[in-house]
């Protein structure tokens, strides 16, 4: 892999000075340019070596899950040019999912070696990796992060079911209470008698004879400044729920609807077999679907921010042999619109829209669009958004990119775009991770990673309402950035903002730095 930054086009100079005009010595002078420039590479292992990473600012330690070796693979960052590799905690039961940090604390996210059984969130000593305690909680625990306040820690339990469908554990969100050492594991059954009214807003339930505690799939969590208060995205059922965290309580589920790929400024590809890199308006929704989601608080108003990456489902026996004609397929979810029935009246033109070169190899959800029940097709929706969004608290959409990803890769690294045309049948660039870099409470710098293109977007998002983009960080080679990390100056080693970008496949983490 060549570790060379493309700087494809430079940062607005702008810079907010964090003083007071009547008492200029009340606060610090305070740089709020950015300039992010590549600064080192981890080679931490082969793929899967590298998913998702947390740093201990009081150790001034890296820790990565490690898949690949199953271990946490653990490195001293005191100095960003040269990490220095540690002996790593070794995984000796279940598989690692996620990791977080706080002042000396590690926890990781165990799944169960039969992942429908209940997992572990595993509490160590960051100083010299010894166990501190162990905790019990809901299937398949897929992220796990401290509350700002450092005095619970969440973590989201997905709940998948077996391959054959027959064993679906509910899926939850557990809170655990460090200095009690209490588990708190929040399911969804109180919202079973919700279920037609979340539906008709967009939201999903719709696994073999789902109920709504076992369909929902808890994905990613985030906690707001004051640790009173915690969203989760639910991301197979396009929607993201609130939950008190004082009363430990799911005080709401937001469905999040569906985008119009018919408007203007959310024109997409839809076809890897056209020959040709073009964006235009087609007659179907996007599901948000969102993966990540991170919070942050502009001028006293709070935000969610989702990277709306998409997934399907699709559970397949595979018979134990070598031969995919023989696996059975248990549930699949999703069909290319060319395979499918279109609504005469819906679509009259059918057979155009099913061509290859047009929509017909675009992928579509099974379980929507059949308005009628009459076995035809008359709206169509495909997976994720291909973009990131603004919402409120109260999960009302603030902003959408729209096109910007595709329009942006498109422009400024054809070659990247949708990984080289390959994925624009298939939720294009995939938008898998957000975070953002708080500068002084003056400018708020938001970086979206892309799995298949390989690179993270950087936007200005200070107003939130009119998002600017600034610039691509993109490197040569298949990278897939799973998981981002911001490590602010005063936390950082050597004083300065990092971007820490966790790269599945390359198994790799790449540093970059903020220059200013």
């Amino acid at each position: 892999m060549i570790n060379r930054l493309k700087i494809l086009i430079p940062f607005l100079a702008i810079n907010f000075i964090g003083c007071n005009d009547e008492n200029p010595t009340s606060q610090p002078m305070v740089n709020t340019n950015v300039n992010f420039t590549y600064s080192t590479t981890i080679n931490v292992g082969g793929e899967g070596a590298a998913e998702i990473s947390t740093f201990d600012a009081k150790t001034k330690k890296l820790f990565i899950v490690n898949s690949d070796a199953k271990e946490i693979s653990v490195y001293n960052l005191e100095n960003v040019e040269t990490p220095e590799k540690l002996n790593a905690i070794p995984i000796m039961n279940g598989a690692p999912n996620s990791i977080t940090a706080y002042n000396g604390k590690i926890a990781i996210a165990l799944e169960d070696n039969v992942k429908q059984n209940n997992g572990t969130i595993a509490l160590y000593n960051a100083e010299d990796n010894h166990l501190i305690n162990t905790f019990t909680v809901g299937a398949l625990p897929d992220m796990v992060t401290f509350s700002k306040d450092g005095k619970l820690i969440l973590c989201a339990n997905e709940g998948e079911p077996n391959n054959l469908y027959t064993n679906d554990p509910e899926g939850s969100v557990s809170i655990i209470d460090i200095e009690t050492k209490m588990v708190s594991t929040l399911n969804f059954a109180s919202f079973e008698g919700q279920t037609a009214t979340l539906k008709n807003k967009g939201f999903r339930v719709f696994g073999p004879n789902a109920d709504i505690s076992k369909d929902i799939e808890p994905e990613y969590i985030t906690i707001a400044d004051d640790s009173k208060t915690a969203w989760v995205s639910l991301q197979e059922n396009n929607g993201i729920a609130k939950i008190n965290l004082v009363s430990k309580s799911i005080e709401a589920i937001y469905p999040l609807g569906f985008k119009n790929y018919n408007t203007a400024g959310n024109e997409i590809d839809p076809s890897n077999k056209d020959d040709k890199k073009e964006l235009r308006n087609v007659p179907v929704y996007g599901m948000y679907q969102p993966d990540a989601i991170t919070y942050t608080n502009i001028n006293g108003i709070g935000y969610i921010i989702s990277a709306n990456e998409g997934d399907s489902r699709e559970y397949i026996d595979d018979k134990g042999t070598d031969d995919e004609d023989d696996d059975e397929e248990i549930f699949v979810n999703e069909e290319r619109i060319k395979k499918i029935d279109l609504d005469p009246t819906a679509f009259p033109n059918a057979k155009e829209l099913q061509k290859d070169e047009n929509l017909g190899r675009l992928k579509i959800a099974l379980d929507l669009g059949d308005i009628d029940n009459d076995g035809d097709y008359d709206k169509l929706y495909s997976y994720g958004a291909r973009s990131f969004s603004i919402w409120s608290e109260n999960g009302v959409l603030i902003y959408d990119s729209g096109n910007d990803i595709a329009q942006k890769t498109l422009e400024l690294t054809p070659k990247n775009f949708n990984d080289d045309d390959s994925r624009s049948d298939d939720k294009g660039a995939e938008p898998e991770s957000v975070e953002v870099l708080n500068l002084n409470n003056e400018r708020y710098i938001l970086f979206v990673g892309l799995e298949r293109t390989d690179q993270i977007m950087v936007y200005d998002i200070t107003n939130p309402t009119a998002p600017t983009f600034l610039t691509i960080l993109s490197h040569e080679g298949d990278e897939a950035p799973e998981g981002l990390l911001i490590i602010p100056a005063k936390e950082s080693p050597n004083g300065k903002d990092l971007l820490l970008v966790s790269n599945e496949d390359s198994g790799t983490v790449s540093i970059y730095q903020n220059k200013n």
